[in-house]
């Protein structure tokens, strides 16, 4: 067999019916919306809540109404379309594509009234991250340079998205800031004002997680799940499972908290924990004391 006919038989196992060893899954005939736009949005975002730090490097007192004004329009033209691709992913009937229209574009509306509630929860975060971080110098090098600003700023837009039952589109933005920076935070996830992660890499946090306000994660921290409820054909039911952190709470790097467990308000929680039960308020959990041996010519291994 030649070359080609190699290429061709490939083409045919890649593109015939499957078998039930191999189940098909069809080809996806329906709209979806754009990363690369999704980006872009994001973009467009950033330079409204943090002006003259994102997009234009010319705004001033002066001209910030006329940028924003802008800003807005391109964001209401390109999110009500984003939003009318997503409506129609998962709809696997026919279905009115001028009314689909309209309510996207009601859905687009009803973000940008968000907006201003948005930079308010994101300017809290930023002040947190500068009171708990000495090598901070200022609020900008803050926005400028730390990942946990864009984590934070992708995941509160995407959870405006999410309470508005958009489709899709939320766990896209997340995942374009996860990518970026190694930090994944599920949209549906609740998280209060004045959050600060320090470095941030490796962060997860679930779904169902609740956070309140003025709680620092560092790197590596998880608020998992310990395990899943299935239904009767083996598929992991939808219930609260994640982690319900209280204000003022401090986790150390490289922890895990799994489960729908209450953290305590005011408690720390010290580097490489596995914690799967409660702690009352103002608690301080710990790791075990190391075990110090003496390896002198090989000895303990």
């Amino acid at each position: 067999m030649n070359k080609v006919q190699s290429i061709q038989n490939i083409v045919d196992k890649l593109t015939k019916n499957h078998n039930d060893n191999y189940p098909n899954i069809p080809i996806h005939k329906r709209r979806i919306p754009s990363s690369d736009c999704l980006s872009k949005i994001v973009d467009i975002i950033r330079s409204i809540i943090f002006p003259g730090y994102y997009g234009s490097s010319m705004v001033n007192a002066d001209s910030l109404f006329f940028h924003t004004g802008v800003n807005l329009e391109n964001l209401s033209a390109f999110l009500s379309q984003q939003i009318f691709d997503a409506l129609l992913f998962f709809d696997a009937k026919e279905r009115n594509t001028i009314k689909v229209r309209e309510q996207s574009q009601e859905l687009a509306f009803q973000f940008l009234e968000q907006l201003p509630a948005i930079k308010c929860r994101l300017s809290t975060d930023v002040k947190a991250i500068f009171n708990s971080d000495p090598a901070a110098k200022s609020f900008g090098e803050i926005i400028f340079c730390y990942p946990a600003v864009k984590a934070i700023l992708n995941y509160r837009i995407a959870h405006e998205l999410y309470i508005l039952n958009i489709p899709l589109i939320p766990r896209i933005i997340t995942e374009l800031a996860h990518l970026e920076t190694g930090i994944d935070i599920h949209p549906g996830a609740q998280i209060g004002e004045y959050f600060s992660m320090d470095h941030g890499t490796g962060v997860v946090i679930g779904q169902t997680s609740i956070i309140g306000k003025h709680v620092t994660l560092y790197q590596g921290v998880t608020l998992g799940a310990k395990s899943f409820t299935l239904n009767e054909d083996g598929h992991p039911i939808d219930i609260p499972r994640h982690p319900i952190l209280e204000d003022h709470v401090t986790v150390y790097s490289n922890s895990s908290i799994l489960g729908r467990v209450t953290i305590g308000a005011g408690t720390i929680i010290g580097g490489n924990v596995w914690l799967t039960n409660s702690v009352p308020p103002n608690s301080r959990i710990l790791q075990t004391k190391a075990i110090e041996q003496d390896l002198t010519y090989g000895a303990g291994i």
